[in-house]
Parts: C-alpha cells; structure tokens; sequence
C-alpha cells in the first residue's frame, strides 16, 4: 500500500529539524508534492544571453511594447512613463500622466495598450489616487497616446476601486494595491487589486468581503463599463465589477495563448505564494484558505484549500517553509526565438531574485529553470517583444536597467 504524504500540517508540526524525517518511509518525494520547494533557485536555464539595452530608470513597473516592437511603454512606480528606444537606448518622458499617490507600495503601476491600438489608440494605466480625505484607492484610467509628443492626451479615470481606505486605519495600510492591467481574447480588461495589507485573517477579511473590490479581480469594458455578462451583475450582495475575489495582492496576470484563459500569480503571507486560473465567480480562498502561515511563525493562515469546497484551488503553490517564490509580473512565451520555450510560462521572482521558466500542460504545472539568478535583480515584469521574440526583463530597483534575453 502506497504512503499518503503528509499534510502540511504535520510538516509544520515536524517543524523546520524534522522536515526530512517527516518523509521518512514515504514512497512519494517531495517533487510529486505541488507547491513544495526549497528557497534555492531551480537548475539555471542556458542557450541564452542578455544584454541592457535600456538604463537609468527609476523603480519600472510595468511593460508594453507598441505594435512593431521598436519602442517600449514603461511606467515608473514614483509616477512618470518613458517611453524607450530599443535601437538607440534613448528613454523619453511621456506627459500626461495623471497624478498618483506613492505613499507605501503606491504610485504608478501597470500599463497596456487597446488591443486594436493604434486604430483605437488608448494607453491604459494602473495607479493609486487619493480623495478629498486622504484616502486611497486602486484606479484604471486611460488616455489616447500621441507618439509624437509623446503624450497621452484626455486622460480619464475609467474606475476607482470601491472604497477608498484610510492608509493609517487600525486594519489597513498603504499596501497590496495589485495592480495588473490585461485584456482578454473578447476585448474585455481586467484589473487586479490586493487587500491593502488588513491582517483580519477571518471571514470577515476584506477580501471575502464583495461589498467591497478590493482583494478581487474586476472585469470591465474598455470604456470602464460594467459587462452585462459579469458573474454577479444580477446578485445584489456582489459588486458588479467583481469577477474573482479572494485574492491577497495579485502582481502577475497573462492570458494563455492557446486556451484564452487567464492566469495570475499572488502574493501568499509567508510563503504561501500561488499561481491561479481564474473561473468566473470563483473564490480563491484568502485568507480562509491558505497554503502560508503567519509571518514569523509556523501557524497556518487558514484551511488547505483543498479542503474546502466552495474555494478555487491553485494550480501551483509554495508552502510554508519552503521559500517561497514572492511573483511579479508573468507571460506565456509564443515568440519565434526560443521554439523550446514555446508556450513556457515565465514568472518575475522579486525576493528571489530570478526570472523562473514554468512548463504547463493544462493546468499541470513545473518549475524547471531560473534565469538572471546570479544578477541580484528584483524582476517585476517580463514580456514577449512582437518582431524578435526576445524576452525583456524590468528590474526593480533605483537606476535599474530593462534587461534583453536572446539566443546565445
């Protein structure tokens, strides 16, 4: 009879001596066990190079590429957007840029272009704004992009996430904003927001909370509208922006070239950290159901998701006192330069300090190469350029480089 694994529970019982001894006898290793990972980074990856091609940028958040992969749209987290030449290495400021709240982890975030741009030339931007009493929130705005200015002109503020919250409240803080930006296969964009670093870990947690947007994932028309198709468009106790809730602080999201659907990659408490398909509707558990614990401690933040029927369970997660993979910004390769990459998820490791290569097959999921680990960087975004199929890497630091990764 084949040994069932321990829970993890029994594991974090073992405690951090008794980890090993813990799968004494099992038949299964630790590699069949999802989620379960050391701190140290996978087998580097080979068959490239990398070059920076771009330098001197403060803090790079997010990344898009205009359609003839030349030029790159880059936000700055203190509240400016270069716009940066490949070819020459030039970086330019793009005005009209709305104001934004840096307070904590805010400021500008993420951007990405109309899917039909440039016949419809909108730039949207993900950032944090405040009102007339302080409080902040997580906004989706947009503005059309003039090249030549370069500029973008008439912006306006598509949404702001309900409520605004007080950043030096008892419960809250000036944290966990998300925020991605993406449209799907259907024109329809999607925003992440993040549970503004409450430690209420029980039902009542903002996250749980569907009065409230923030700890979600909403889902708009490019215009900021709501879809008449949302899932809970006709529920009165959910907002009508809601599209998935539960979430902790979501800084990835991508959409599968083949299937359409949309994964993203969460921040867990400690460790904890997963990467998730979203299902319309679904509840991805936080902080009810949780593969972290508390920090500084070995206490498990909620249930195995697993466990519970009503939650979404990840696809791929880190444990408890496994390191963790703290992730940022992601992208399912489908360039021409690396065909043994092809349809490999790639995944910003900040703490980490690595760009980890993914393979999937449905929703199986294995992490099998890091890249830059030996850099030092902080990666927060990664994307595909259009024309070559290089990867470009944003590092996140003061003065920090936008980073090329091509075929040796």
């Amino acid at each position: 009879m084949t040994s069932s694994p321990p829970s993890r529970r029994q594991l974090l019982a073992a405690g951090g001596g008794g980890l090993l001894t813990a799968f004494a006898g099992c038949l299964n290793t630790i590699e069949d066990l999802t989620g379960l990972r050391n701190a140290e980074p996978p087998p580097p990856a080979d068959g490239f190079e990398f070059e920076t091609p771009l330098e001197g940028l403060d803090s790079p958040w997010g990344l898009a590429f205009l359609p003839e992969g030349q030029e790159l749209l880059i936000t700055e987290l203190g509240g400016t957007m270069q716009i940066g030449t490949l070819e020459s290495g030039d970086l330019e400021e793009i005005d009209g840029v709305p104001d934004v709240d840096g307070a904590g982890q805010g400021g500008l975030m993420d951007v990405e272009l109309h899917p039909d741009y440039p016949d419809e030339p909108w730039v949207y931007l993900t950032y944090v704004s405040t009102n007339d009493e302080g409080e902040s929130t997580t906004c989706l705005g947009r503005g059309e992009f003039d090249p030549d200015g370069p500029a973008l002109e008439g912006f306006e503020e598509l949404h702001a996430v309900e409520p605004y919250i007080d950043n030096n409240s008892d419960e809250f803080a000036a944290g966990h904003f998300g925020s991605r930006v993406i449209f799907d296969n259907d024109g329809f964009v999607y925003v992440t927001t993040g549970d503004r670093q409450s430690k209420d870990f029980s039902e009542d947690h903002i996250s749980q909370d569907t009065d409230s947007e923030h700890g979600a994932t909403l889902r708009l028309e490019a215009d900021g509208s709501v879809p008449d198709d949302n899932p809970f468009v006709d529920d009165d106790d959910v907002l009508d922006a809601i599209f998935t809730y539960g979430h902790r602080n979501v800084q990835g999201m991508t959409v599968h070239p083949e299937t359409g659907d949309l994964w993203q990659s969460e921040h867990g408490e400690q460790d904890g950290d997963e990467l998730n398909v979203l299902e319309a509707g679904g509840n991805y558990g936080w902080p009810i159901a949780h593969t972290g614990c508390t920090y500084d401690t070995d206490d498990p933040v909620g249930e195995e998701p697993q466990d519970l029927d009503d939650v979404v369970d990840p696809v791929y997660y880190w444990e408890c006192n496994t390191g963790g993979f703290p992730p940022a910004g992601m992208t399912f390769y489908d360039g021409d330069a690396f065909p043994e990459w092809e349809g490999d998820l790639f995944v910003g490791n900040l703490a980490g300090e690595y760009l980890g290569r993914f393979t999937v097959d449905g929703t199986d999921v294995s992490e099998e190469e890091s890249l830059l680990a030996d850099e030092g960087w902080r990666i927060r975004d990664v994307v595909v350029a259009p024309d070559t199929g290089y990867l470009y890497v944003a590092v996140d630091a003061g003065n920090a480089p936008i980073v090329r990764i091509h075929p040796e």
